[in-house]
C-alpha cells in the first residue's frame, strides 16, 4: 500500500506533465506494487475470521462487537487526526481552503466516518467491518468450496451497476454511500472466496494438491499481469488512468484471489523470519505512512527530481519512517492501542447510570 500511495505524483497522477520516457518506471513499479491490492487484504482479513470462529464458535452479536472495538476504534481515533493534519499538505500547495470549508461540513464528518474518506487510504477499515457483517453468509462455503467462483458473477455485478450508477445518479444525494453500498455487496464475494480457501485448507490438502493450486495460481497471475503491463502501457502513453480500459478491471480485481493461492499453496514454505517479525506493525504502517508521504511529497516536488527518483525516495522514506514511528507507538502505553500493539482503552460506564441502577434495586 505504501508504494502504490507513493507512486504518483502530489495530485495522484501518473506525472501528466513529464515525457513519456520518464513516466515508465513510476508507472511499471506501480503495476508490480498494485498487484497486492486492498482487496487481498480483505481476503486476508476475512479468511483469518472464518477460521477464528470455526476454532472457537461465537454468535452473530459478539462477534460484530468485537470487530467493531478491534477496527472502528483505532479507526476513530485516526479519522480526527487525519482530518486536521492534512492541512500541513493543504496549505503548502494552496487547496487549504477546500479543507477547511469540509471540516466546517457536518456532512462531511459523517461521511469521513461512515466512508473513511478522510483520506485516501482510510476506507479499508469500514469498508472491512462491513463486509464483517456478511460472515455467515462466508461459511456456508467451508464446506462448498467450489462457491468460491461465485466471484465471478460478484465482480460482474459491481462492474456493470458502477457504471449504470455513474453514468445515470452521479448527482444524486448521498451518491457516494450507494455506491459503497454496491461495493459491499459485491464484494461480499471476497469474502467466500476466502471461506472457500479455508474449506479446501480444512480438508488437509496433500502436498501434491498443494503443488497442483500453487501452479494454478502462478499460471493465472501471469495471465492477469500479462493484461496489467497493457493498461501499463496505455496509462504510459496518455499520462492519465485508464479507467475505461475492461480488461485491466478484471485483472485488477482478479489478482488478489491468485496471489492469496499463491501464498497458501506455499503455506509450508521455509518463510523467512522476519515475516513474522514484522507483520505485527502492518497495521499501523498502513494506518500512519500517509503522515510521511505528505511531507516527502511537500520536501520533494519542488526539487525537479525524476519521476522515478521522486517515487523511490517517497516509497523508501515512508516506510521508513512509518515503521520507526510505529514501533515508538508501540511502545508508548497510551498510545500503543491506535496501531494495533496494545490494548484498547476501557470505556467506563458513568457513574450516574451505575447510581440509577442502585436505586431501582
Amino acid at each position: 500500500m505504501v508504494g502504490l500511495h507513493a507512486s504518483s505524483d502530489t495530485a495522484g497522477q501518473p506525472f501528466p506533465e513529464f515525457e513519456i520516457a520518464e513516466r515508465v518506471g513510476p508507472v511499471l513499479f506501480r503495476a508490480v506494487i498494485y498487484t497486492a491490492r486492498t482487496e487481498l487484504f480483505l481476503i486476508i482479513s476475512l479468511f483469518l475470521l472464518v477460521m477464528s470462529l470455526d476454532n472457537r464458535e461465537r454468535g452473530y452479536g459478539a462477534t460484530i462487537k468485537e470487530q467493531a472495538r478491534r477496527l472502528l476504534v483505532p479507526f476513530a481515533f485516526w479519522v480526527v487526526f487525519f482530518a486536521f493534519y492534512r492541512l500541513i499538505k493543504a496549505g503548502h500547495f494552496s487547496y487549504d481552503g477546500v479543507i477547511w470549508h469540509e471540516l466546517s461540513q457536518p456532512s462531511s464528518w459523517a461521511s469521513y466516518f461512515l466512508l473513511g474518506n478522510v483520506q485516501y487510504h482510510m476506507h479499508f477499515l469500514p469498508t472491512l467491518f462491513g463486509l464483517v457483517l456478511f460472515f455467515p453468509l462466508y461459511r456456508v462455503a467451508v464446506d462448498r468450496p467450489a462457491l468460491g467462483a461465485i466471484i465471478l458473477v460478484c465482480l460482474f455485478c459491481k462492474r456493470e451497476v458502477d457504471v449504470w450508477i455513474w453514468s445515470t445518479l452521479k448527482d444524486m444525494m448521498g451518491f457516494e454511500y450507494l455506491v459503497r453500498g454496491v461495493k459491499l455487496f459485491t464484494y461480499a464475494g471476497y469474502g467466500i472466496v476466502a471461506a472457500s480457501f479455508y474449506g479446501f485448507l480444512k480438508s488437509r490438502p496433500s502436498e501434491q494438491a498443494l503443488r497442483q493450486l500453487f501452479w494454478a495460481s502462478i499460471y493465472l497471475a501471469l495471465l492477469l499481469f500479462t493484461v496489467k503491463l497493457v493498461y501499463s502501457h496505455r496509462v504510459i502513453l496518455h499520462g492519465n488512468w485508464q479507467y475505461n480500459f475492461t480488461p485491466a478491471y478484471w485483472a485488477d480485481f482478479l489478482m488478489p484471489v491468485a496471489l492469496f493461492g499463491i501464498c497458501m499453496a506455499a503455506m509450508n514454505a521455509n518463510w523467512p523470519p522476519v515475516i513474522s517479525t514484522m507483520a505485527p506493525y502492518s497495521f499501523g504502517i498502513y494506518l500512519v505512512h500517509p503522515i510521511f508521504l505528505d511531507l516527502l511529497e511537500i520536501a520533494l516536488w519542488h526539487q525537479k527530481l525524476s519521476p522515478s527518483l521522486f517515487v523511490a525516495l517517497k516509497t523508501g522514506g515512508a516506510i521508513l519512517g512509518a515503521a520507526v514511528f510505529v514501533w515508538m507507538l508501540g511502545k508508548t502505553r497510551s498510545l500503543a492501542w491506535t496501531v494495533g500493539l496494545g490494548r484498547l482503552p476501557a470505556f467506563k460506564r458513568p457513574e450516574f447510570l451505575n447510581r440509577s441502577k442502585l436505586l431501582k434495586e
